[in-house]
């Protein structure tokens, strides 16, 4: 197993969070309280402020080996799909608690469905930070 760069994050501490995400989005949507939307949300802001993230503080005590033995996931990758995610859930939170339906269900929908879609192997927000990049390169270039 070759050891892990540093910013790195096992892979079943981000497969938490996202599940986090996807069962906090369900529970808001069957059950009507936008409530729920709170613990991912403030799980990610203290994740992407303070560096500490209680569900995977807490996911972290239950790993078998050692969090080195894991794939890596790119920590400035992760933080990027966080931005967009504490983004998406703060507009759904806040959406909610102004009567904004219509708002609160896209964007509850979204980062739900992103955070499911990304559990299955395809990362939206890797996908726009790519192509950001991308942009960026193929400006720099003129």
């Amino acid at each position: 197993m070759t050891k892990p760069k540093s910013g790195s994050i096992p892979l079943p501490l981000v497969r938490t969070n996202q599940w986090t995400i996807v069962l906090s989005v369900l529970l808001t949507l069957f059950t009507g309280v936008y409530w729920f939307l709170l613990i991912p949300l403030i799980s990610g802001l203290g994740g992407l402020f303070f560096q500490f993230n209680p569900v995977m503080r807490i996911a972290k005590t239950f790993l078998k080996k050692n969090p080195s033995e894991y794939i890596q996931e790119d920590q400035q990758q992760q933080n990027f799909n966080q931005v967009i995610s504490v983004a998406c859930l703060a507009i759904a939170f806040i959406s909610a608690s102004l009567e904004f339906k219509i708002l609160f269900y896209v964007f509850t929908i979204m980062v739900g469905l992103a955070a499911f879609v990304a559990i299955l192997g395809f990362c939206v927000g890797c996908f726009i930070h790519f192509q950001y990049n991308q942009y960026k390169y193929r400006r720099s270039l003129k």
